[in-house]
Parts: structure tokens; C-alpha cells; sequence
């Protein structure tokens, strides 16, 4: 995962829902055949897997995010490469940012009564929790989006994406 052009491909995939390699490959400005290899890898790792039904026939083949959350590492399985984890927590963390700038330049707008139409929020948390309680408390928040994840097809009449990143921190750090 922590390739750069495998972020690319996954952000595009974000954007777009599903994707054929032709068509990423024409966002990302990159050979079909770069992209074919990234997507394998991809799907090997069962961080995307094929949408049969949004091809064209059989032999077309269709990618979308698989729907699990991941995380970088883990001391129980620690990224390979730490110099390329390294990279990708960089990427994701400018990604973040983006999104709380955003988010910021928006809010203003909406808390004045100015802007109408709900486009983010900002909402904060204080809990007393264990490690574990804090896992369980992870899992259940995934497996809520989980339960959203499929009400409609990429982009459907009336429907946005919506970008939702959880950042939480005990007091250790």
C-alpha cells in the first residue's frame, strides 16, 4: 500500500467509486499498464476488489475500495518498508489537514447563518476509556459507516461524497 501511486489509485477510487484501469489511468496520467500492475497488488492485499456489476461485459474489469478500514501498522504487524510507511503517513496526514482547512473555511460561514446546506462539521470528544474499550469504540465506529456505505451508487442524484477521517489520541501522546 505505501506506494505512491498506490495512494493515487485509491484516492481516484475514492473519488470516483469505480473505476476501470483505462479510466484511472487517464486521471493519474499514467500507462494502463502501470496501473493494471498497481491495481493487482491492490486487490492482492484486499485493499480494492472488482465491481462485476458496473462492467460493460465479462471481460471488463471494474475496481472499487474494498469497504474495511485499514490502518498503517501495528506492533502485531508492522509495516515492511518503514521508510515507504513513513511516506504514506505524510500523505495521509496532508490529506487531514486538507480536510480541516476546508472544514475551517467553511464553518464560518454556516455557524453566521450565511451558508445554509450542511457540508462538514467539527465535533470533539472527551472520554476515560481502556485500550480495549477504545478499540471496541473503533470497531463499532466502523462498522456504523459500514452500515452507510452501500445505500447509494457513486455519485447518485442528491447524494455528496463525504470525506470522514478519525484522529484520536489518549493523554500518553
Amino acid at each position: 500500500m505505501a506506494h505512491p501511486v498506490r495512494m493515487q489509485i485509491e484516492q481516484a477510487l475514492d473519488r470516483r467509486g469505480f473505476a476501470r484501469a483505462a479510466d484511472l489511468a487517464a486521471d493519474l496520467g499514467l500507462p494502463a499498464n502501470q496501473v493494471s500492475f498497481h491495481l493487482r497488488v491492490l486487490a492482492a492485499a484486499e485493499l480494492i476488489e472488482e465491481a462485476p456489476e458496473h462492467a460493460r461485459d465479462r471481460r471488463d474489469r471494474v475496481w472499487r475500495r474494498a469497504p474495511q478500514m485499514w490502518q498503517l501498522g501495528s506492533p502485531e504487524h508492522p509495516v515492511e518498508d518503514e521508510r515507504l510507511g513513513g511516506m504514506l503517513l505524510r500523505e495521509i496526514a496532508a490529506q487531514h489537514q486538507d480536510l480541516v482547512r476546508r472544514v475551517a473555511q467553511w464553518a464560518p460561514e454556516y455557524a453566521s447563518g450565511r451558508a445554509t446546506e450542511v457540508h462538514g462539521t467539527f465535533t470533539r470528544y472527551g472520554l476515560w476509556l481502556t485500550e480495549e474499550e477504545w478499540e471496541a469504540l473503533m470497531a463499532k465506529f466502523a462498522e456504523a459507516v459500514d452500515g452507510f456505505r452501500d445505500l447509494h451508487e457513486p455519485g447518485a442524484e442528491g447524494t455528496r461524497r463525504w470525506q470522514i477521517d478519525v484522529v484520536g489520541a489518549d493523554d500518553v501522546i
